[in-house]
């Protein structure tokens, strides 16, 4: 083999290696963007539902929590 076929194929090995890793980074991306969705609805869900909930009062002392013996 020549100097030049030696250099060729070693860069289509490594162009090779690039598209695969390239395959899998995207392949990553595409389950992490799925799983964002799935939480930004579970958000989205447990918003409403906290919207939802009767209004309470907005500051509770801890004295009004205590036991009748105190």
């Amino acid at each position: 083999m020549s100097g030049v076929d030696e250099r060729l194929t070693a860069l289509e090995i490594k162009a090779s290696y690039g598209e695969d890793l390239l395959d899998r980074l995207n392949e990553v991306i595409v389950r992490q963007q799925r799983e964002i969705d799935r939480l930004t609805a579970a958000v989205a869900a447990l918003q409403r539902q906290v919207e939802a909930l009767p209004a309470g009062p907005a500051f509770r002392s801890l004295r009004d929590e205590l036991p009748p013996h105190y």
